[in-house]
């Protein structure tokens, strides 16, 4: 059993920064993909960003790639999420989630653990 638990939301200017966390439980953690996704009012949930169990290999979406980093320390169990360059249109709650594969995937289904979210509010 893995649990998940996010941090670092809230609101930025257009153009701005913010730097999620993903903290996991669990003493295997390396061995799980990690990744991140996002839901905005009133659509579904979108795949943002992915990496592999033992890091280095990652894998974004079209719309924020150049813009988000993806990267993970597994002495502390924990997975990041470096936002640059906010839009308004970045705007959701972000999920943490994770599956016991070493390899990532965009399909928000083979996730087996999800955190609880953390907002995201990007406006001036």
């Amino acid at each position: 059993q893995v649990q998940l638990v996010e941090s670092g939301g809230g609101l930025v200017q257009p153009g701005g920064s913010l730097k999620l966390s993903c903290a996991a439980s669990g003493r295997t953690f390396s061995t799980y993909a990690g990744a991140w996704f996002r839901q905005a009012p009133g659509k579904e949930r979108e795949f943002v960003a992915a990496i592999r169990g033992s890091g280095g290999i990652t894998y974004y979406a079209d719309g924020v790639k150049d813009r988000f980093t993806i990267s993970r320390d597994n002495a502390k169990n924990t997975v990041y999420l470096q936002m640059n360059s906010l839009k308004p249109e970045d705007t959701a709650v972000y999920y943490c989630a994770a599956r016991p594969l070493y390899y990532y995937s965009d399909y928000a289904g083979s996730y087996t653990y999800w955190g609880q979210g953390t907002q995201v509010t990007v406006s001036s």
